[in-house]
Order: structure tokens, then C-alpha cells, then sequence
């Protein structure tokens, strides 16, 4: 039977079904900012092996929880920009609340929450509703791609990604001439649209709203933002339109 939970019943529970998870954990919260306890949950995950899959949306995430999150293999990031949605999980409970997994909504705001474990026949099906619905939300939301999970928990999460394409080389490009995918397209004879599935597949940059932007990977070889009449796109050394293949 679900359990009602208030706010200092939220948190601990929500620690107990991090640190409880050995297969796989969800976070969705439209904001994040991680506490001293989480990360150091997050990183006993990582040694375990879990799968740990995050969606968040509303703003983008600040560079101290993006620098931490891309340091760990086992995490993998996807974007909502409508989420409004706060739910965690991990192969056996779930909790569906009112909180964000931001400091401040742990400490300073009053929240409300269910907890619902699969042990229990009737919560049983409430988890599978809503995991289909998960399913869903992270099918549907932009993967980031700053980390790279070694594996996937599920078909709805593959994208194409040819593992026969060797991984794009660092190259100097301070003497080089910068390309953009129309450019690109013109010298590796590809369409724009392959050129910028290239450039995802590949890591290198994702699309947010209207915006290019680069990834850690892209700005290290060389992909470089700059804003225009029709948003921001990212410009290329002319080196990577020689290794763009189809």
C-alpha cells in the first residue's frame, strides 16, 4: 500500500531508494542542485555499476553539477523543457512528489509525496503505469550526451550511433579554416541534415530549443558557438569535414 511521506520523510526516503538501487535509478526533477549526500550517493552508484538516468528541464544545469555528472560513465542525461514532472525510482520503489532534488526545496519548502513499492501487489501496477510513462518522457527528451552509460536499460533509449565509425580525432586547429555545416556538407558531399546527425551521433554537439551548442568532446576538436540571425550554430575546423562519413 502506498505510504504518504512529508518533507523530512521525502528526503530520507529518497536517500534510502538511491543508496538502495543495484540495477538501475531515475531522477526526474525539473530543477537539480545536489546536496553533499546525494553526490556521495551517486558516486557509490557509479562504483556499483548502476544505471542512473536523469531528466531534468526548466533551466540548464549549473556548471558545478555538470562537471561533476559528466565525470561518471554510469550517468546519462536527457533534457525536457516542458517537464514539470518530480519522480525517483529504482527496480523496486518509487516516489512521486511535489520536490525538486534541489537544496532548497529539501530545506526551506513544505512538500508532499507518495512511496510506492512494488512488494505490494496493488503498487505494483501503479509503478509499471508510471514507468511507462518514464519510458516515455526520456524517448521524447533531448539526450545531452555529455556522459555515455556503457549500456541502455531499454530499446525506447538506442539511438543511432554506428559503432564502425571511429571516434572523431582532436585536431590542431589554430591555423585551420572554420566550416559551417553548410560548408561541411558542401566539402564532404553529404546533406546538412547528415552533417548535423554526424555531429550528434558523434557527440560533438546537441540541439537545445533552437540552439547549437557543443559538448565537451566538440569543443575539443575544435567546434566553436557563434550567434545569428536565426539562433546559435557552431562552426568547425575544416579537418572535421574529412572525417564526416555517411
Amino acid at each position: 500500500m502506498a505510504k504518504y511521506l512529508r518533507t523530512s520523510s521525502i528526503s530520507a526516503e529518497l536517500e534510502n531508494l538511491i543508496r538502495d538501487a543495484r540495477k538501475e535509478l531515475y531522477i526526474i526533477s525539473p530543477y537539480l542542485k545536489l546536496s553533499d549526500q546525494v553526490r556521495e550517493l551517486l558516486n557509490d552508484k557509479e562504483r556499483e555499476k548502476v544505471e542512473v538516468r536523469i531528466v531534468f528541464g526548466k533551466q540548464e544545469l549549473a556548471p558545478k553539477e555538470m562537471s561533476f555528472l559528466e565525470e561518471l560513465k554510469y550517468v546519462r542525461l536527457y533534457f525536457s523543457k516542458n517537464l514539470h514532472a518530480k519522480c525517483y525510482l529504482n527496480e523496486s520503489k518509487m516516489i512521486i512528489s511535489s520536490m525538486n532534488l534541489y537544496e532548497f526545496s529539501q530545506q526551506n519548502n513544505r512538500e508532499m509525496g507518495i512511496l510506492i513499492d512494488i512488494e505490494n501487489e496493488e503498487d505494483k501496477i501503479v509503478y509499471e503505469d508510471a514507468a511507462k510513462d518514464i519510458e516515455s518522457m526520456i524517448h521524447n527528451s533531448e539526450d545531452f550526451s555529455y556522459v555515455k552509460a556503457p549500456q541502455k536499460t531499454s530499446q525506447s533509449e538506442i539511438k543511432p550511433n554506428p559503432v564502425s565509425q571511429p571516434k572523431p580525432k582532436v585536431v590542431n586547429h589554430s591555423n585551420s579554416k572554420l566550416l559551417t555545416t553548410k560548408e561541411l556538407s558542401q566539402l564532404s558531399g553529404l546533406s546538412s541534415r547528415k552533417v548535423n546527425n554526424w555531429l550528434t551521433d558523434n557527440k560533438l554537439m546537441y540541439k537545445k530549443e533552437d540552439d547549437w551548442v557543443t559538448t565537451k568532446r566538440g569543443k575539443e576538436v575544435g567546434g566553436i558557438e557563434k550567434s545569428g540571425q536565426y539562433g546559435q550554430f557552431v562552426i568547425w575546423p575544416e579537418e572535421i569535414g574529412k572525417q564526416i562519413t555517411e
